[in-house]
């Protein structure tokens, strides 16, 4: 072999190794961001919201979501049982401001077989009112379905989460709900497992008619640690680009802390 074939020979190991090297990458980049990834995590996020449209005052407010997710087997269907508490600091006229708890989200979320690399996701939802106060929670058992999917890409990942839930029961002289949201999902890979995401909420409240649309743009980080452990840290600005009613965000910032542990499979 002489010397010119040698350096081809090296320098095709390199790109190869490389090319692998970056593909593994990205796959754990998506698979942190992935909400249908079956991985035992816990989730701090939290919105700040610095201004609403047309609201006297012009007050703050801050809401930290702790979330929790676990993958199960029960009765033989494979499933992600999702759980989110609020804890809020919302406007409180004429006292400024109050700070508790939020309403209870639980969420079961059955996977459902793959098409192609599209994965799906179905379940139903139980808001319980465990707010502390009426400014903090709706006073109402809700009850609703939640649907996701998740593509993965070589640049990165798309998807779409939706909700709705309505009032079912609870204190009587409170506003029903029949609140409907939609989350489009679009991250893109960079280097060094950074990443660029967009992941906000649309909100439309079929009951009262106050709905707004908001688009972010935001940067985070994936970091894996050891024992299979991977942290994902992020923060993403997001703008209100429409509104139907006051009080919704003219913008916010959602920022957050992953944390996803493998789950220990039987028989290891």
């Amino acid at each position: 072999m002489n010397a010119m074939t040698t350096f081809a020979a090296t320098a095709l190991l390199l790109l190869a190794t490389t090319a692998t090297a970056t593909a593994q990458e990205h796959q754990d980049v998506n698979d942190a961001n992935n909400p249908l990834t079956p991985k035992i995590t816990i989730n701090f996020h939290d919105y700040f919201i610095p201004s609403f449209i047309d609201t006297p005052g012009d007050p703050e407010s801050n809401q930290f979501l702790l979330r929790g997710l676990v993958p199960s087997n029960m009765f033989g269907l494979p499933q992600l049982l999702r759980f989110t508490l609020p804890v809020a600091t919302a406007p409180d006229v004429p006292d400024g401001y109050v700070t508790g708890l939020g309403d209870l989200t639980l969420m079961d979320l059955f996977i459902l077989p793959k098409r192609g690399d599209v994965t799906f996701g179905a379940g139903p939802i139980l808001v319980v009112p465990t707010a502390t106060d009426e400014s903090l929670g709706s006073g109402k058992w809700q009850i609703g379905a939640a649907g996701v999917f998740v593509a993965p890409q070589h640049w990165g990942l798309v998807g779409g989460f939706a909700t709705y839930q309505t009032s079912f029961a609870g204190q009587s002289d409170r506003e029903d709900v029949s609140l409907l949201t939609a989350q489009p999902i679009v991250n893109i890979n960079l280097k060094d497992g950074w990443y660029l995401r967009s992941s906000a909420t649309w909100n439309f409240n079929l009951e009262s008619g106050r709905s707004y649309i908001p688009v972010g743009l935001g940067l985070g980080k994936v970091i894996p640690l050891d024992g299979g452990v991977t942290v994902n840290a992020f923060v993403e600005p997001q703008y209100t680009v429409w509104n139907d009613g006051a009080g919704a965000p003219k913008w916010q910032i959602f920022a957050g802390m992953n944390f996803q542990f493998p789950v220990e499979k039987a028989g290891k």
